[in-house]
Formats: structure tokens, sequence, C-alpha cells
């Protein structure tokens, strides 16, 4: 007698279209509604697929994805506020320093995707910490009480809110960043998919206090900006990453015209998000290449 498991696993197909992951990659950014997500990958199930294994590669896991525990004795994390005048009057953010931290040293703020200060970007900040710097995640829906505990709620959120003074709570933090007493004046800024484009902003419009950026993932700054960034910027981009992609020739050339400081990497046949551990679209290659890299970069570049 055959076992109904083990034929299913055999009959089921074991390479998710790409397609799949391009659906995604609207539903997260709110081209599509959710419906229309599911309605899609119903169309895959025809085809073989179970529904549990698609919405598994493709909808975040955070707690598989922990890479260092905010238990972890090498590091100290607290919820820091900051004033933010031209935003929402203040913000707060998460905080990561070494423990053994003795003075001051490179400070990076990490900035999140559009849903909110999520588990991935608490650990990006925690590793950073690892590395030796201070790092600090502020949260865009603390006005509204904060990442409410998943990502379908935190992005109906940010969705709601106003993107300009968004923008000016970011500025505000890397301002209290890089004037905090354990700042050794040296500012960096990582940043992925909306907060990739925060980082283009931030090199936009606060070039000379930014010392370092790095997006992955991340659409221009509005074009009347573009013509103020100096770098330095480490630019991360996945070749499969079709809406993001369409953007960087004209960026790449205004940067080049205005003869900014920029490096740009593009990662063969990695997908828009592939740094994040907590989905099917991770690349551990080259999201730990590009994470070497982005170390790397704000060790040389964020020196007293």
């Amino acid at each position: 007698m055959s076992d109904p498991t083990k034929d299913k696993a055999q009959t089921e197909p074991r390479v998710i279209p790409q397609e799949a992951f391009d659906w995604y990659d609207e539903y997260a950014h709110g081209l599509i509604d959710r419906r229309e997500f599911f309605s899609r990958l119903s169309g895959l199930v025809a085809l073989g697929f179970t529904m549990t294994t698609l919405t598994s590669a493709l909808i975040p896991n955070y707690a598989a994805a922990e890479q260092v525990s905010f238990n972890d004795p090498a590091i100290k994390a607290s919820y820091v506020k900051f004033d933010s005048p031209k935003g929402h009057g203040a913000g707060q953010g998460y905080l990561v320093v070494p423990r053994e931290l003795k003075g001051t040293a490179p400070v990076v703020l990490v900035i999140h995707e559009n849903r909110g200060l999520n588990p991935y970007i608490k650990d990006v900040t925690r590793r950073l910490a690892m590395k030796g710097f201070v790092a600090f995640a502020p949260d865009a829906l603390y006005p509204l009480g904060g990442y409410p505990g998943n990502d379908d709620e935190g992005r109906a959120m940010q969705k709601s809110m106003d993107k300009a003074k968004i923008e000016e709570d970011f500025l505000a933090a890397a301002t209290f960043l890089k004037s905090h007493e354990l700042s050794n004046g040296k500012l960096g800024a990582v940043g992925f998919c909306f907060g990739g484009y925060v980082v283009n902003m931030l090199a936009a419009t606060i070039p000379d206090q930014l010392d370092a950026g790095v997006p992955f993932y991340g659409t221009p700054a509005a074009v009347d900006l573009r013509k103020n960034v100096k770098g330095p910027l480490v630019v991360q981009l996945g070749s499969l990453d079709k809406r993001v992609n369409a953007t960087w020739p004209d960026y790449e050339a205004e940067l080049k015209a205005i003869g900014a400081d920029y490096t740009m990497y593009m990662y063969e046949g990695a997908n828009h998000g592939f740094h994040n551990d907590s989905t099917g679209r991770y690349s551990e290659p080259d999201a730990e290449l590009a994470w070497t890299r982005t170390v790397d970069f704000f060790a040389d570049k964020l020196k007293a």
C-alpha cells in the first residue's frame, strides 16, 4: 500500500515559479490586494503546489530567522525616544549597543521596510551591534502605537500615515543618533525596501551629515533632490527585482553626472528582499556577501 504523504511529496513541484515571488512583491507594496494575491496563488495550486508550501515560502516567518538573540550577553538593547518637531513630534526606536563599549563608536541608523519595526529589522540592528557599532532602528509606526505584531496590519498602518512626516521622523532620528553621547560623530545608514528609499532620501537631503549609506533594493529620492547626493553609497540590488531595478538606470546616470561617490552591486538571480532571512526570497550566499560588504564599508567610512 502506497504512502499518501510520500506520494504527495514526490508529485508536488519543487521549485516555486518566479512569478509567485513577483506577485508577493506586488502585494507587499500595495500594487495588488490580499484577495488578488491569493487568487493568483490558487492558480499554482492547480499546478500541484499546496497553498501551505506557497505561503510558507513567501510570507515572513520571523521566529525562524533570528541570528542574534535579544538576550545575547554581548549587547545591550533598549527603546529610546527622540524629538521630531517637523514630523510626528516624537519618535521611538530600538537602540542596541555593544555591552563592552568603552567611549564612543560609529553609529548606524537601521531603516525598516514599509510595515514598521518588525523582528527581522531588530535582528539586523543587533547584528550591527555585535560588530561594534551603536545601531538604532526607529519605528515609523510609533505615533500609532508601534509595530502591531504582524506585517499586514503594519503595512496598512504605515500606508495610512503622512509619508512626508515619516521622512521627517527619520531625518530627526539621524540627527539624534549622530549627536548621541555614544557616537564618534560618524553616521551610517542601512535600509531595506522602503528603508532603502529612505537611505537614498537621507543621502540627498543631509549629504553632509550622512557619512555612509547602504540602500538595499530601494528606489531613489525625489528627482529635485538627487542633485545633492555626495555619497559614499553602496547600492545593493537583486537582478530579479524588476520594480526597483527599473529606477536604477536614471538614478545611476544622475549620480555619474554629479560625480557622486557610489558603488552598485547586482546579485544575479536574487529577488527583492534577498537579505531577509525570514522568507523564501532569502538568498543566503548573496545576503552574506552583501552583509560583509556593508559591514566592511561602514568600518572603513565611519572611522573617527
